[in-house]
């Protein structure tokens, strides 16, 4: 870990436990640059916002793709969903995909709503799985249908039904309470970025609740922050 750790923070002035705290509090929980500075300052550490930002974009990215490489293979039914959102007064949609334990699978920006974008999320979706999923759940928009014909994905259970589709729906609000804290996203590239950090850090935290006791809530809770010690090369207390 200690070559790790001098490589990856190499040349930065503060240590690499208040910078992965930074990291940490930004992209856990829906907070601005300033609120995490004024978080780090209450306990004495004294950074600029500007300073969190470029934090957030370099180490973010390298802690999200150390997460990626020790992320199990995800569920094979999967719920996907798309969502308006405006960016810089033009309408955009967000296509998610997550599987039946709410775990983010997939997530794309894109500016249409019709087939080939949901071709787009769907081939995403089988290379990086390697295999088709048991069972698809979307609402009723036509375009899924048509993109599974014409990829040929057959072998799967689809189910178009909006009332089953609660999960990826809910999926959308931690962006949507982000949305509000930063007065909307200022480019698709922005918000592609922003999403491909935040997830994986939210699902490595991510916990269904209703299949865990309280203890092995906790238990579960500690071994995820066992591992973001060890992918952010920090000291563990």
């Amino acid at each position: 870990m200690t070559d790790a750790r001098t490589t990856l923070y190499h040349r930065h002035r503060f240590p690499a436990e208040i910078i992965a705290e930074a990291v940490w509090l930004y992209f856990r929980f829906p907070l601005s640059f300033r609120m995490v500075e004024d978080m780090l300052a209450y306990k004495g550490i004294i950074v600029t916002h500007k300073t969190v930002r470029q934090w957030a974009e370099k180490f973010g990215r390298d802690y999200a793709n150390k997460i990626r490489r020790r992320t199990p293979r995800l569920g094979d039914k999967w719920h996907l969903d798309e969502a308006v959102i405006s960016i810089n007064g033009k309408k955009h949609f967000l296509w998610r995909a997550v599987d039946q334990d709410g775990f983010v699978l997939e997530v794309l920006v894109q500016s249409r709503r019709d087939t080939k974008a949901a071709k787009r999320l769907i081939r995403k979706l089988l290379t990086k799985s390697g295999c088709a999923p048991r069972v698809m759940i979307t609402d009723k928009l036509g375009s899924y249908a048509a993109a599974c014909t014409q990829i040929g994905l057959t072998s799967c259970d689809h189910r178009q039904h909006k009332g089953l589709n609660n999960r990826a729906e809910n999926s959308h609000q931690p962006i949507r309470r982000r949305e509000r804290i930063m007065k909307r996203f200022k480019s698709t590239r922005q918000l592609q970025r922003f999403i491909s950090i935040h997830d994986p850090i939210a699902n490595l935290h991510h916990i269904p609740r209703n299949k865990f006791s309280s203890s092995d809530h906790h238990q579960l809770r500690q071994a995820a922050m066992t591992v973001w010690q060890e992918i952010a090369c920090v000291k563990t207390a």
